[in-house]
């Protein structure tokens, strides 16, 4: 699977705690059985390490995702910008990325049942995870697309964009990338790779980091220099532009994108070329780092958001507003007698009833 790695290597340390040693010939053979079958096979160095990030990335970054949310749910409700609707999209891919990578094929497959799985119900999280995967992706492929057409061709823009036509992009990027997802039903997990790869293998494993990396990276930079050109022709054809929250926005998720995904990337091509992690414990290890760096792209959003937009700060300042009102309400009512509704305490200056 996506992250098979972690999950068979913590299953094996959470049965076995002594680690053999060079000069371990002497071990009895009680011991024998415990070890994977091929004595050149890289032992776990991580630890329970991956175990306790992963649950903690997904009991911050959760409840976070759902914050985030519900304040662009509102925010694109009331604006009706398509630009919030692409984040609401990305947000909510996050949200299935923790859900489907992290809990489900990591810490209840991995942890939990010790890949105890049938091999099919493994196969078929397969095209989830990589969906998941690609969706979040892609998406931000369409905000790029969509700033880009905003400050370049601002006429055409105004013109063509609509909430419409970007949930309609949206569900198109969504099917596209279960489409997409289908073929790594194949996928082999890292772990047991130790043979060539196949020709499928190969094939998959380009086709995971382009798909996921270098295609998205190239409309990235192209479509980010062109920003920044115009952005640059205007202060110099007048007064110095001031930088949009939304444009804001896009460089800091493509740039953390491209920098928190970089680590996996180079570590699948060199266990494809180089050394495989089955063979050499520094690669294992390097490639169970990166997927955790490349985890956090799922949960850093949030902070980038409220560093930048002041309005999104408000929003989420009104959700926890409004969450608390019913709390604070309730808790006045007990052991005192109702007051009238007609003009209830604490109601913001001129809200209506």
């Amino acid at each position: 699977m996506l992250f098979g790695v972690e999950r068979r290597e913590l299953a094996a340390q959470l049965r076995v705690t002594l680690l053999p040693t060079p000069n371990s010939s002497g071990l009895s053979r009680e011991l024998e059985g415990h070890w994977p079958e091929s004595p050149a096979a890289s032992p776990c160095v991580a630890g329970v390490i991956p175990v306790i990030y992963y649950s903690i990335l997904l009991g911050l970054g959760l409840p976070v995702n759902l914050l985030t949310t519900v304040a662009l749910a509102r925010l694109a409700a009331r604006t009706r910008k398509p630009s919030y609707y692409y984040l609401l999209a990305l947000t909510a891919s996050d949200i299935v990325t923790q859900v489907v990578i992290v809990f489900v094929g990591f810490l209840l497959q991995g942890a939990v049942l010790a890949r105890e799985v049938p091999q099919a119900v493994v196969r078929t999280a397969n095209i989830l995870e990589f969906a998941a995967n690609h969706a979040s992706v892609w998406i931000a492929v369409l905000l790029t697309v969509d700033r880009h057409r905003a400050l370049c061709h601002p006429l055409r823009h105004r013109a063509t964009s609509s909430p419409g036509r970007a949930r309609r992009a949206v569900a198109a990027v969504l099917g596209a990338s279960l489409l997409t997802g289908i073929p790594f039903y194949w996928w082999l997990d890292v772990w047991r790779d130790a043979d060539p790869p196949s020709t499928l293998d190969e094939v998959l494993k380009w086709a995971h980091c382009l798909i996921v990396y270098f295609i998205p990276c190239g409309v990235f930079l192209v479509a980010n220099l062109a920003i920044v050109h115009r952005l640059q022709q205007r202060g110099r054809s007048g007064p110095r532009p001031q930088v949009g929250k939304s444009t804001a926005i896009l460089l800091g998720v493509t740039t953390l994108f491209a920098l928190l995904w970089a680590p996996r990337i180079f570590v699948m091509l060199y266990h494809l070329y180089v050394a495989p992690v089955y063979r050499d414990w520094r690669v294992h290890l390097a490639l169970d780092v990166a997927n955790m760096v490349a985890m956090l792209n799922t949960a850093v959003n949030f902070g980038l958001y409220c560093l930048v937009s002041k309005t999104f700060r408000a929003a989420v300042r009104e959700v926890f507003q409004d969450t608390h009102l019913p709390c604070t309400l309730g808790s006045r009512s007990v052991g005192t007698v109702a007051e009238p509704m007609l003009k209830p305490p604490g109601l913001p200056k001129g809200a209506g009833l």
